[in-house]
């Protein structure tokens, strides 16, 4: 069976998402993990009101590109008639589907009411969702958590409500705003939604999923229609074909090579300077490079360089030279 997000949107049998997030899924991001065979991927999360005032951040994190499909523009806000007018600005921007996020449980975007803090206001959670809903034709859907907090876990009340005001889809991530990032995720109120029979929509499950095993067993454990893969993905969007690879043949496919890494960062550094320029594409990478050779031995000093450098040429000499001196290195 194969798994749908409205009438148009068909994702294949199991879906692999890429979690949106902030200051990592941008376009350059973006394509190397669609190289690595991810289903649908969306946007770093935008802010409505950066949208209504055409501040230049926001207006960027709109970019999208016809490779991408399909993919969601992910918008968050505390007010329901900015939500309203950022969906209409969304819609002209011609993604396959636009998302809410009730998720982000950051103090900065919680301060202003926005993200997980709407899950302390269910009213207000539905009316800005019918809201975007009633303001775009494209299908909407949400990503949120289990609650506010251990006292409040009020998601199966959030399903079945955003439901019945039109969302088409429904990503859970297994942990409470007042867990953060920390403890474990526990999908097994994501697999009680799913169980629900009132609930027709696609549910997607998402928090630690970070190796082939996790997600082979978590799908049969909880019965999710698709997973969504943030953190995991960061420095390694191969988890996505071999997942993929190990659904399809019950075979582990090996990891990359070090060949293979640096040709992914070369991909990724390329990608990032053709987006935001030279200055900032190449400062905005250095966050990657730890990340593309974690577990590589004796690897701080190229780090450093890497880091250091301000040159196109220069990093890409870097690169080559990681390439032939750590042949056959075990990662």
């Amino acid at each position: 069976m194969s798994v749908k997000i409205g009438e148009n949107i068909d994702l294949g049998e199991f879906p692999l998402l890429l979690a949106p997030m902030e200051d990592v899924s941008d376009p350059p991001f973006r394509y190397v993990c669609k190289q690595n065979g991810v289903d649908m991927m969306y946007t770093e999360f935008i802010s409505s009101e950066g949208l209504i005032r055409d501040a230049a951040k926001s207006v960027q994190k709109l970019d999208i590109f016809e490779y991408e499909r399909p993919i969601g523009i992910q918008i968050f806000g505390g007010d329901i008639e900015s939500m309203r007018q950022s969906a209409e600005i969304c819609t002209k921007a011609n993604p396959n589907l636009i998302d809410i996020n009730y998720g982000c449980p950051v103090k900065k975007v919680v301060c202003k009411g926005a993200g997980s803090s709407l899950l302390q206001d269910i009213d207000k959670m539905v009316a800005m969702t019918k809201a975007v809903v009633e303001a775009t034709h494209l299908p909407v859907t949400v990503k949120t958590r289990l609650g506010w907090d251990d006292t409040t876990k009020n998601v199966y009340e959030v399903a079945e409500r955003l439901q019945d005001v039109g969302i088409k889809a429904l990503a859970i991530h297994g942990r409470t705003r007042a867990q953060l990032y920390k403890g474990q995720a526990d999908w097994s109120m994501i697999r009680d939604i799913k169980r629900n029979p009132r609930i027709k929509i696609p549910i997607f499950g998402n928090g630690d999923v970070d190796s082939v095993e996790k997600a082979a067993a978590w799908r049969q454990e909880y019965e999710v229609d698709g997973i969504m893969i943030g953190r995991a993905s960061i420095g390694y969007p191969w988890i996505f074909r071999e997942i993929k690879h190990f659904f399809q043949t019950g075979e582990h496919l090996d990891g990359p090579t070090i060949a293979e890494r640096v040709e992914v960062c070369r991909t990724h550094l390329t990608k990032s300077i053709e987006w935001k320029g030279d200055k900032l594409g190449i400062f905005e990478m250095r966050r990657h490079y730890a990340n593309y050779f974690k577990g590589i031995p004796n690897f701080k000093e190229y780090r450093m360089k890497l880091v250091g450098l301000s040159a196109h040429d220069e990093i890409q000499e870097v690169l080559e030279e990681i390439k032939h001196n750590f042949v056959g290195e075990a990662v």
